[in-house]
């Protein structure tokens, strides 16, 4: 800039001032540094920055969760910038960066899905803006590539810078934690019921029925297998020689049972002579008189002889049969099963003292 005759301090000041201003317009717009001379760019030590639209600070590796900032290092400062006719650019500070984060979390931007791919965070790498949004690393690297310029897909702030965090990983996570927690609980509570149902029967009578179907086939199918082949056959005749042995004792038994029942004029005459040669003339169970003669007796009392040849009261005896805790009551003297009889067709006759 040529100074006229007579100028001053102020002018070389002003002059100064222009020619740091014109070097500052000329390295912010990349147009105008086409328009200038081609070795510009190149000369000394203050080349003009070629514009980059985003430059990573390190790859990322995965596990590693370090948060760190992916913006370069700022260009060194024009003239311009350090006479302080523009304003310098200033990088965010660590407590900034966490009053931004908290801001972020505050309004759940890694809990909602990434706003250009619509997708959740999961445990790909993604990036704070200085704005507070949050984005896919790679979606924010593609929206820059395709858009030719440095502004945010959300709020279109210009000049932001970009901070590498993991709160969507570390949400996946939790996320995945609780999921592998209800998956096992959910195992665990339905073997632990499978094995109630195998040892419980339900209340309803058709699954009940059921259950013990299963049961018994279960039994059955084991008892099987636990026997080799050649020895199921010999198996099968001794539980029928089993069978058979059981049929014949039971067979005895109720032949036993209707000889008692089916005792003729014969027998009975029998008892009743061996109960008047016992002589008894007292009633076992109440130790009252059996004839209707006596000091004590004044009224006559039915009797009943036993096929055991014992003689008690109608009244006793059914009183004792009432309380007797057997399901079959036995004779109170002699504990044998017995039939009744009773009004004997011979009197019995006791002499008296």
């Amino acid at each position: 800039v040529p100074l006229g005759r007579g100028s001053g301090v102020g002018g070389r000041k002003l002059a100064l001032a222009a020619v740091a201003l014109q070097d500052h317009i000329i390295r912010s717009d990349p147009k105008l540094q086409s328009l200038c001379l081609p070795d510009y760019a190149c000369c000394g030590p203050h080349r003009a920055q070629q514009p980059t639209v985003r430059h990573t600070h390190t790859e990322h590796r995965p596990g590693d969760e370090r948060e760190y900032v992916l913006d370069p290092a700022p260009p060194p400062l024009t003239l311009a910038q350090r006479l302080g006719l523009v304003a310098a650019p200033r990088r965010l500070t660590a407590v900034e960066w966490t009053g931004i984060k908290s801001r972020s979390l505050q309004e759940g931007d890694s809990v909602h899905p990434c706003v250009i791919c619509r997708e959740e965070f999961r445990l790909q790498p993604q990036v704070l803006l200085s704005c507070s949004h949050v984005f896919h690393k790679t979606c924010l690297e593609a929206f820059e590539c395709f858009s030719g310029r440095k502004c945010c897909p959300m709020c279109r702030r210009e000049q932001y810078e970009t901070r590498l965090i993991h709160d969507g990983a570390r949400l996946y996570r939790e996320k995945c934690t609780v999921r592998i927690q209800a998956c096992w609980r959910g195992y665990a509570a339905r073997k632990w019921y499978r094995n109630v149902r195998k040892r419980l029967p339900p209340n309803d009578p058709c699954l009940r029925r059921q259950f013990f179907e299963a049961k018994f086939q279960e039994l059955n199918d084991n008892l099987v297998q636990s026997c080799a082949p050649s020895d199921v056959e010999e198996f099968l005749r001794d539980i029928d020689r089993s069978i058979a042995s059981s049929r014949d004792i039971f067979r005895h038994f109720d032949r036993s049972r209707s000889s008692i029942s089916e005792m003729d004029e014969e027998h009975w005459l029998q008892a009743q002579y061996k109960a008047i040669q016992r002589d008894v003339r007292d009633c076992p169970i109440c130790l009252t008189p059996l004839s209707a003669t006596g000091v004590r007796c004044t009224q006559a009392r039915p009797l009943l002889l036993l096929s055991c040849s014992h003689l008690f009261h109608t009244t006793c005896l059914q009183a004792f049969e009432r309380f007797c805790l057997d399901s079959e009551p036995t004779c109170p003297l002699c504990r044998c099963s017995y039939t009744t009889r009773t009004n004997p067709p011979t009197r019995l006759k006791f002499t008296s003292e």
